[in-house]
């Protein structure tokens, strides 16, 4: 039975490698009528000749915007009464977009729902990517329900609660999900669900993934400070304290030098570091055995060091800039242009 319409909205910045199979994907949905848009913020591969292939219509960004101003631009082509935003690298399972709209449709109050990625990566490229893969389903999975940080890697929504809202933070390059997740969350009920599923190409270099997260701690700082709480779901005080853990077992090793006795600190900050996650890691086990939760545990403490190293230096810009205390103010947040050419 048709329902209303909804516009697929495809973010998508030199992710060729995946986009076919993100495109496919969304070209297979049980769920009609659809109108799939990507929006093309400024590749440099050939993600536009790829879209073209499959027939995609294509808009294009000014110049290179981020995301948040790839999704902006995006609703400002669609004509959909639903909203789903999908990134160019997940693969949405063929009813994804239908049991969303299902949801959606039987509670008013429901202003987005949001998808858990499979443990497994939608391309195997490396150990790094599996990692992640099973650290970032794990840490989903186990915040499944309400939640108040949005998953934009593939979330729908009605476009009145949209409209309401306003457009994603295009100053807030790392961190747009936290911030567009509170102001949600001020208005509508949101979800993390295993009923919509989806894979992810996740990062596949350690660097990569390292940088990205230091950078997504650091910039999270004038949100918590203001709000004085986490956002529920994903990121937890349960969690923040292994990380925190994590950073202080490094930055007591110096204590080693006072024999036996020194080596007590950084122990008993790895333990509580390991505690912190220890479901996690016996999901793992289970799933990988012995010799892998070996190479998981090792980068996920790197992980958690980097998390927090990130969080730290957050803080002390959060006391030495005010510009940066004020990173969320909604008297800040840019609107850009809705102007873009559209490509068929």
């Amino acid at each position: 039975m048709d329902g209303p319409l909804v516009s697929v909205i495809v973010p998508n910045y030199n992710y060729a490698g995946s986009l076919e199979l993100c495109l496919r994907a969304l070209q297979e949905q049980t769920y009609r009528p659809i109108e799939l848009i990507m929006v093309d913020d400024g590749s440099t591969d050939d993600s536009v000749a790829v879209a073209e292939r499959l027939g995609v219509r294509v808009v294009h960004t000014e110049h290179n915007m981020g995301v948040a101003g790839a999704r902006n631009l995006g609703t400002t082509h669609a004509r959909g009464e639903i909203l789903v935003f999908v990134d160019s690298d997940v693969a949405a399972y063929p009813d994804s977009v239908e049991v969303a709209v299902g949801m959606l449709a039987a509670d008013p109050k429901l202003g987005a729902v949001c998808s858990i990625h499979d443990p497994e990566p939608l391309i195997r490229d490396s150990l790094v990517e599996e990692y992640r893969a099973l650290q970032y389903y794990y840490w989903t999975a186990s915040s499944e329900g309400p939640i108040s940080f949005l998953f934009p890697a593939m979330v729908a929504m009605p476009r009145h609660v949209f409209d309401e809202v306003g457009q994603f933070n295009t100053r807030l390059r790392e961190t747009e999900e936290v911030d567009y997740g509170h102001r949600l969350t001020q208005r509508y009920d949101m979800v993390l669900t295993s009923a919509v599923r989806s894979r992810h190409d996740h990062d596949d270099e350690l660097f990569k993934l390292l940088r990205k997260l230091f950078k997504r701690g650091r910039a999270r700082v004038p949100l918590y400070a203001r709000r004085k709480r986490f956002a529920r779901g994903f990121e937890t005080s349960n969690r923040a304290g292994g990380s925190l853990a994590a950073l202080a077992a490094v930055a007591t090793l110096p204590a080693l030098a006072f024999g036996p006795l020194g080596a007590v600190p950084p122990a008993l900050a790895l333990a509580v570091s390991i505690l912190a996650d220890l479901g996690m890691y016996r999901f793992v086990l289970r799933r990988r055995g012995p010799l892998f939760l070996l190479y998981y545990g090792t980068v996920h403490f790197v992980v958690n060091v980097t998390i927090a190293a990130g969080v730290a230096a957050g803080v002390l810009q959060w006391f030495l800039s005010a510009r940066f205390r004020r990173l969320y103010d909604s008297d800040l947040l840019v609107r850009p242009s809705a102007a873009g050419e559209a490509a068929t």
